[in-house]
């Protein structure tokens, strides 16, 4: 039985696979015994979601000489990232079925570990296979999260949604910060590998959580309804938020450091440009999910959520070298607020951990694919103009549509929806 057994066991959830579910509640015992080393698991599990992503652009212009890449080529080491984020976030609902949510959460931390250090240790095949296996993992560990929330904090669903993103942005900053300084010092495969480190690291301390005798009903078994997912109009509204707001975010995180030097600043501070870009997400994912998940209608914050991402957008297109902090903290409360949305959403909109997780999968999967466009046809786009403009503008455009698609997903849902 896992930890989480002090807590109150849930109440049934309604029928229908996509019925907000409960974001609050009163349980006194929930910080109980075991609940420590859970939570600090959970956490340091967390900070693992993005920095082999976030990682790679800070990297990209030596990766690209070294292995000599052109920009769209380059672009692709996020890009097959990306793609596997999509194509195999559906291995997490077979995983968690099989051995249960906390097992498959530290299969995805080792399979991490191993990608990362294969993507630097050889040449153009490794870097790319590396960076599959590494995708792999992220998407494991990208779908069962929200089921791991609604699994172990079952009335604090929007509380510890802010805590996970929140490490998952804090991940991406961190990696963002330090890899050009360990670059400069060890090389790109060295910096390129050291996330290996913060994934064994995670997955010594989830162990004897994941290493407990569980109950398949309540560790992310059971029937996913697949098949009453998606034909409900508001899965495919998910579904689509999910993709544009990752796609208006992977555009960034893949080319941002690319464009402030294209702009005539030094690589060190386009790192930190990025990193504090990621950093300012943190006010906005610790915040949103709490003060979204007690809400009727979640549209409010998506509008702002959006608007900020564009106003980021606008600032980095017409005024890349001044005030360029300013354009990061921007960018990054809104991005930071839309992906704390998405994934709050998903655990919103299903009752149980196992519907959560089949919906994790069917959002994260298509939705990844969709955004796994975004660093390539960016790259593609900048060859073919020779500039940032068209790219820019065309992230734009992309913003438009998330704003769209979030308006429709976080609405309430009726009944037949």
């Amino acid at each position: 039985m896992t930890s989480s057994t002090t807590d109150p066991e849930p109440e049934p959830g309604p029928a229908h696979p996509l019925t907000p579910a409960t974001g609050t509640g009163t349980d006194p015992a929930w910080l109980g015994r075991g609940q420590l080393l859970l939570i600090a698991g959970f956490v340091l599990a967390s900070l693992n979601l993005r920095p082999a992503l976030a990682g790679v652009s800070p990297l990209l212009s030596e990766i690209m000489d070294d292995v000599s890449l052109s920009p769209a080529a380059g672009g692709a080491i996020t890009t097959v990232m990306v793609v596997c984020l999509g194509l195999l976030a559906p291995v997490a609902p077979v995983l968690a079925t099989r051995l249960g949510l906390d097992r498959t959460l530290l299969i995805g931390l080792l399979i991490l570990a191993a990608g990362v250090v294969l993507r630097g240790v050889g040449g153009l095949v490794a870097l790319y296979a590396g960076s599959a296996v590494a995708g792999t993992a992220i998407a494991i560990m990208n779908v069962v999260m929200p089921g791991v929330v609604k699994q172990h904090f079952p009335h604090r669903v929007g509380l510890f949604t802010g805590v996970y993103v929140s490490g998952l942005v804090t991940g991406a900053a961190t990696a963002s910060a330090i890899m050009v300084p360990i670059e400069e010092g060890y090389g790109w495969r060295a910096a390129a590998g050291s996330v290996a480190v913060l994934a064994l690291a995670a997955a010594a301390l989830w162990a004897p959580q994941a290493l407990r005798r569980h109950r398949r009903d309540r560790d992310g078994g059971g029937h996913r309804p697949y098949a009453m997912l998606l034909r409900r109009r508001v899965t495919w509204y998910v579904m689509a938020f999910m993709g544009f707001q990752s796609l208006t975010f992977y555009i960034m995180l893949a080319w941002l450091p690319t464009i402030f030097r294209d702009a005539g600043l030094p690589a060190d501070q386009a790192g930190y440009l990025l990193a504090l870009t990621n950093l300012a997400q943190i006010a906005a994912t610790l915040t949103v999910p709490v003060h979204a998940g007690g809400a009727r209608s979640q549209v409010p914050h998506i509008v702002v959520a959006a608007l900020l991402t564009v106003a980021g957008y606008l600032g980095v297109l017409f005024a890349p070298i001044t005030l360029p902090w300013l354009w990061m903290i921007v960018l990054g409360v809104g991005q930071g607020a839309s992906i704390a949305l998405a994934l709050l959403i998903i655990a919103l909109r299903a009752p149980d951990p196992a519907s959560v997780t089949a919906l994790s999968a069917v959002a994260q999967s298509s939705g990844y694919l969709l955004a796994a466009l975004g660093p390539f046809l960016i790259g593609l786009l900048h060859q073919l103009s020779g500039g940032w403009t068209l790219p820019l503008v065309t992230g734009l455009l992309v913003c438009g549509v998330q704003l769209g698609f979030g308006v429709l997903a976080g609405r309430p849902v009726p009944a037949e929806a």
